[in-house]
């Protein structure tokens, strides 16, 4: 019995890593089948069109299962009945700790991200290191899509713009952002 639960966590553990290690989740192996249920379309509620049995969850039951049995066939205190029912429950366990943990609190927070969430035309940013005169390359610091960006800048108008200066993208060609003074555009007549 104890040849079994150490088979079943090494199988879990291993197709687990195998599975993280392939991009999580995205190699195709064919569709599983369980009777007339296509185990892609048993969804809970408020899972983003992910099923709550799927690899991942099979995967964390078979391991916590097997670990579980394990450790309880090892401990000897209980028969073979009551060991299976125990391991069973620790790998309901298991599972559903991961399906909370990816299902629940990770991929609510995942969105696709359209063209329009990265465009540089009209970013705000800050000056980081100088831009010198006459088309000198220097850095801008900016926030897109929740984090700190940086990215090569020059003057849009060929003069030099020093560091600290809030200047905002008016154009964004080959990896360089072409800026200028936020002051210029909200007063031109300065």
């Amino acid at each position: 019995m104890a040849s079994f639960f150490i088979i079943c966590f090494a199988t879990g553990l291993v197709l687990s890593l195998l599975s993280l290690m392939s991009g999580f989740g995205h190699l195709h192996l064919g569709h599983f089948h369980v009777g007339h249920t296509h185990l892609e379309h048993v969804q809970g509620p408020g899972t983003n069109g992910v099923s709550s049995v799927n690899a991942f969850t099979v995967l964390a039951f078979v391991m916590w299962f097997g670990g579980a049995g394990y450790l309880l066939t090892r401990l000897g205190i209980f028969n073979s009945q009551i060991v299976v029912l125990l391991a069973a429950i620790a790998g309901f366990a298991g599972a559903g700790l991961l399906w909370l943990t990816l299902f629940r609190l990770l991929l609510p927070h995942e969105r696709v991200l359209h063209a329009a969430d990265t465009e540089m035309t009209g970013v705000v940013a800050r000056v980081t290191n100088s831009i010198r005169d006459g088309g000198g390359i220097g850095e801008i610091i900016f926030s897109q899509t929740g984090s700190r960006k940086a990215s090569a800048a020059c003057s849009d108008d060929g003069h030099a713009i020093e560091r600290g200066t809030e200047v905002i993208v008016v154009r964004y060609e080959r990896g360089v952002a072409y800026v200028r003074r936020w002051d210029e555009l909200v007063r031109p007549d300065a």
